[in-house]
């Protein structure tokens, strides 16, 4: 990311600039602002929006324990079911979860703000260092949990709280976090929100988080198998999908989460390089946020492409509005075609124009060309398998049971790497925190921790 290319520059903008463009994209509320926003809630007894959190938080409760000046209270709410409640108050779209549930949307079409109040009472419990938790008698299990991401330490700290306090996260990268620090958009947790939150959660003690070891190349799932109790597998998506069209290995051509984890690693986003005209590729949160903070960093044209319709795009309507509103264009009806090279650089891409016939979707005959000179890969990852053995998969990814359980014995799996995982952090929390629940029951019933999968 920090080489200079023709057209694809870093430091475009004013330092003061790029801090203006990357800060906090909603600010905190303060203690007036949550307590009129809590006032709105109707504190329903079969509570919509709490069907609608993967993770369960009692919502109305957390936020009654605002309104009634209590935010420590509605922290611990908050973590009991997902201790990593104040990421997910940032990042979750929770106007496709909790508040597009929400009864006020009937009344009034705006709902509760449910996001920035658990944001208000988690801020408040992590800046005061609210321990809640404490580590129950040691029980002498070991357990190894592969990937330090959203799934990897919600399984580590509720393992821990159980007394299974010999757990060893294993994670490929330098730092812990996974996704909630390499891929997400900066403006989303500033101030390095992600590490503070893995420190919150590793203060419970009985975690050891050893980095730059990578399942495949370190270790296999055997040996893990071998030296502990139990394995968690959190691997996430490391991979990411090929555009198989000419021309692209071209200078220029990038994966949207390349750019995206060195953005959240820059300290001033000025070393960054971007293109004068930017195309993303893809229709997700991924193709939003690269294409976002491609316009940030100072890109003249930034360009959504997708090859569906609007409605079928997985970023929500608030994300696709938010990158209008920072001067990205989406397009629809749209597919790469061909990248068109010039000197070994790109210069501009060639794409079909597709619709639906009989629900299948196909090329119109017709083709458009835009010009470009950095294009951003941001159509879907895939799950690297290496090392797993005789672990049952089916179309990509891990299979488990309801609770976790993998087809081997002893090993459990969770987040995105799992068949059925939603790409969410909310949902690989709680798939985290279930297989902890399911471990820790294996445990206590003193058996062979047979497969529940078959």
């Amino acid at each position: 990311m920090g080489t200079t290319q023709s057209g694809i520059l870093g430091g475009r903008l004013p330092l003061a600039e790029y801090e203006a463009n990357f800060s906090d994209l909603h600010a905190p509320l303060d203690r007036h602002e949550a307590l009129v926003a809590a006032d709105r809630c109707y504190f329903c007894h079969d509570a919509p929006c709490m069907t609608a959190c993967p993770t369960a938080i009692d919502i109305p409760l957390f936020i009654r324990q605002i309104a009634t000046g209590n935010p420590i209270g509605s922290a611990k709410t908050i973590f009991d079911q997902n201790i990593l409640g104040g990421m997910c108050a940032r990042v979750c779209p929770t106007e496709t979860l909790c508040e597009e549930a929400c009864v006020r949307n009937t009344a009034e079409e705006r709902p509760v703000e449910i996001g920035r109040l658990q944001r208000y009472a988690t801020d408040i419990a992590m800046t005061e260092n609210k321990q809640f938790y404490t580590r129950s008698a040691r029980t002498g299990r070991r357990v190894a949990v592969v990937g330090a991401g959203p799934a990897g330490l919600a399984c580590a700290h509720r393992l821990a709280v159980k007394g299974h306090d010999d757990v060893v996260i294993y994670d490929a990268r330098e730092k812990a976090g996974g996704l909630n620090e390499y891929g997400i958009a900066a403006y989303k947790a500033v101030d390095d929100f992600a590490q503070k939150e893995v420190d919150y959660v590793l203060s419970i003690g009985g975690i050891e988080v050893s980095h730059g070891k990578a399942l495949g190349r370190d270790f296999s799932l055997a040996d893990l198998a071998g030296e502990f109790d139990a394995v968690f597998l959190g691997l996430g998506l490391a991979g990411v999908n090929a555009l198989r069209i000419e021309g692209e290995n071209a200078e220029g051509v990038e994966d949207a989460v390349d750019f995206i984890a060195a953005l959240r690693q820059s300290k001033t986003k000025a070393d960054i390089p971007v293109g004068r005209r930017v195309v993303v590729l893809g229709g997700g949160m991924t193709a939003i946020d690269a294409a976002v903070q491609a316009k940030l960093l100072g890109a003249e044209e930034v360009t959504i492409c997708y090859r569906r319709g609007k409605e079928h795009m997985n970023a929500s309507g608030f994300e696709q509005d938010l990158a209008a509103s920072k001067g990205v264009t989406i397009r629809h009806w749209l597919q790469p075609k061909r990248i068109a090279v010039k000197d070994g650089r790109v210069a501009g891409i060639e794409l079909d124009y597709t619709t639906l016939d009989n629900g299948k979707l196909t090329t119109t005959g017709e083709t458009g060309i835009l010009a470009a000179d950095q294009i951003f890969k941001a159509i879907g990852q895939t799950f690297e398998a290496s090392a797993l053995g005789a672990l049952r998969m089916k179309s990509g990814r891990i299979v488990v049971d309801a609770e976790g359980r993998t087809s081997l014995e002893k090993v459990w799996a969770g987040g995105d790497c799992v068949l059925g995982g939603e790409d969410l952090t909310v949902s690989a929390v709680a798939m985290g925190r279930d297989a902890a629940g399911s471990i820790d029951r294996a445990f206590a019933a003193a058996q062979p921790l047979a497969s529940a999968v078959a």
